[in-house]
């Protein structure tokens, strides 16, 4: 038991604070539709064929277009993405609202950019993947731990105090108490990141195997972007295929030979931007082939709820109220374990001075 608390306080000394801001930033995006205050963000959604397909040829007309993220019903406005992180919101008829040269003067971009790759792409995935691993170990020791403190539970918001004892115990009696809320943010935020783990976590649901083939997109080739593709037939096409799900994302090809994706979101999936998916040879438009979200294996389902539990695009306001419960809590706890393990730990008696008198003989 001492050696699991010296790790415990060790791994919450050295990521608290990686975890704390993983958990500030995941609480503020938790709102961003509601803050990011361009005109046009609250407008319905209107998503009939014909009006998305007059808004996509429009907005897919403008030099450097590399796809739209459609609006829903969340957020009224289309984001139109360039290279390098440029890009623009437009209304729902094609006019542009606001258009930035890179993320940075964006910042739901750059906040999600951080909580997602800590500005580090790939690399900065692995160390939030590790963080989060650390996270599921801070966890479940701090449960253990604290049963034995269990007849002296007090629950605080804030320390009594900001001495140390009492920062000890707000985070052992905090701790207990979000620990469930903290398991389901820290192992869906980590599904996310690392497929290994993703992959044993849906294991219960079925066959990890069929689970990965499934959610890889098919290498599907074909030949270069044509000049002027016709979006308006292939948004034809995937209504045919799917008549009752939404347009979410549309994705030009990144290399020669790669087809145009097309995301959509049927009304079953948990996932906001939908995994029911058509791909379409960038030089003819005809359709390469389709991917049913609701007929892939059930291990696969399970994997695309991680995100909108995590993201709490599920539940309404009830689950994103405790997801920010879950968030804010981790903040405190993040923050609060590196100020008691580095500015707060214990100073080293001294000796007595009839010890210290006579070593001095």
């Amino acid at each position: 038991m001492k050696l699991l608390d010296t790790l415990h306080r060790w791994t919450g000394g050295l990521i608290g604070l990686l975890l704390a801001l993983l958990g500030l930033s995941g609480t503020i995006l938790l709102y961003e539709h509601l803050w990011i205050g361009v005109p046009g963000t609250g407008d319905a959604l209107r998503g009939d064929l014909a009006t998305v397909a007059a808004t996509t040829e429009k907005l897919m007309a403008t030099p450097g277009a590399q796809g739209i993220i459609f609006a829903d019903e969340r957020f009224g406005l289309h984001q139109l993405r360039f290279g390098e992180g440029a890009g623009a919101y437009a209304s729902q008829s094609g006019e542009i609202a606001t258009r930035w040269p890179s993320q940075w003067e964006r910042p739901e971009l750059w906040i999600f950019d951080f909580h997602h790759h800590l500005f580090a792409g790939d690399s900065g995935e692995w160390v939030i993947g590790i963080a989060g691993l650390c996270g599921l170990f801070f966890v479940i020791s701090g449960v253990v731990l604290w049963w034995r403190t269990r007849r002296t539970f007090q629950l605080r918001l804030w320390p009594k105090r900001l001495s140390r004892p009492s920062i000890l115990m707000h985070h052992r009696d905090l701790g207990i108490v979000v620990a469930p809320l903290l398991l389901i943010s820290i192992v869906t935020g980590t599904m996310m990141i690392f497929r290994p783990f993703a992959m044993m976590m849906i294991a219960p649901f079925g066959s990890p195997a069929e689970a990965a083939k499934a959610i890889e997109p098919p290498k599907y080739k074909g030949g270069p972007l044509a000049t002027k593709p016709d979006y308006a037939a292939m948004l034809a096409e995937a209504r045919r295929r799917f008549p009752d799900a939404e347009f979410r994302i549309l994705s030009l090809p990144r290399k020669t030979g790669d087809p145009i994706s097309l995301r959509m979101r049927q009304q079953a999936e948990w996932l906001p931007n939908g995994r029911s998916t058509l791909w379409f040879d960038a030089a003819s438009g005809k359709l390469l082939g389709a991917r049913d979200a609701l007929a892939m294996p059930s291990g696969a389902q399970a994997f695309n709820k991680a995100f909108p539990i995590h993201a709490s695009k599920v539940g309404g306001w009830t689950w994103r109220i405790v997801m920010t419960i879950s968030g804010l809590a981790l903040t405190l706890l993040g923050s609060f374990a590196v100020w008691s393990f580095w500015f707060r730990r214990p100073k080293p008696a001294k000796p007595p001075a009839t010890t210290a008198a006579l070593a001095s003989v």
